[in-house]
């Protein structure tokens, strides 16, 4: 999870002491890609998918210009890149699958046209439990962009009583979603949305949080996942993260 395998291991060997916080439940059945194809039955049908044409969609190269570069910093945290894969990959499915935008909008458990997508962490690189912010700018064709942000608005109220999230090896029980005040991005934001988790922990007496904040601009999302080994509530995902990453995509890419 860290620029470098040292930091990686570490901030995972950590997690894994705090006794994986993040899990919740028994062990799963057919959660992930090679569990009997439990992962295409949470994959949402791509008879909706839309086909109207929509803004042009950004490059890898153009998303790679506008994200964070690996060891930038903004205030104390320190972006960098992943080494494992991207997060919240395609082992994070929904249950109901209407919930799927809020765990993972990898292209393997969703319809939408993803033409490329770019991750980064930021945090801050001596705080072994602290708090971590997965970065990820993502390009739609087909006007999908703006039906990840429909979708998302359906997640969050048809799922605000609860969910279960279903990794390879485990579920996770999501008790709670609530919308909360996304920044104001200004100029060149289409539209935003946030959202507050609330969590069971793996022996199902702990409650933690996680944040999730999402713009789009054009064919484009900007997806802000903030979390934190323990049951400290963030109150949010750093504004001088998503006021930074904002300013770098629109020097990057321009806006409308």
């Amino acid at each position: 999870m860290f620029g470098a395998g040292k930091r990686n291991s570490r901030r995972r060997g950590a997690a894994l002491a705090a006794g994986g916080l993040l899990f919740a439940g028994a062990v799963a059945c057919g959660g992930g890609s090679e569990g009997g194809g439990g992962q295409d039955d949470n994959k949402p049908s791509s008879k909706g998918k839309a086909t109207a044409s929509g803004p042009k969609a950004l490059t890898e190269a153009q998303l790679t210009a506008a994200s964070f570069t690996d060891g930038e910093t903004v205030g104390k945290y320190t972006a960098s890149e992943f080494t494992l894969g991207a997060p919240h990959g395609d082992n994070y499915t929904a249950d109901p699958a209407v919930c799927q935008p809020l765990v993972s909008l990898a292209a393997d458990v969703t319809d939408y046209d993803l033409k490329t997508e770019v991750s980064r962490q930021v945090d801050v690189p001596d705080e072994m439990l602290g708090l971590t912010v997965a970065v990820q700018l993502r390009s739609y064709g087909g006007g999908d962009a703006a039906r990840v942000m429909k979708d998302l608005g359906k997640a969050g109220k048809e799922c605000a009583d609860g969910f279960t999230e279903v990794r390879a090896i485990a579920k996770g029980k999501y008790l709670k979603v609530e919308p909360v005040e996304a920044p104001e991005f200004g100029a060149g934001a289409d539209e935003a949305r946030a959202y507050h988790f609330t969590i069971l922990d793996v022996k199902g007496k702990l409650k933690l949080h996680e944040y999730l904040t999402v713009v789009r601009s054009g064919s484009a999302t900007l997806s802000f996942r903030g979390e934190i080994t323990g049951t400290k509530d963030i109150g949010g995902v750093p504004g001088e993260v998503t006021d930074a990453q904002w300013e770098k995509f629109r020097a990057a890419v321009g806006t409308k």
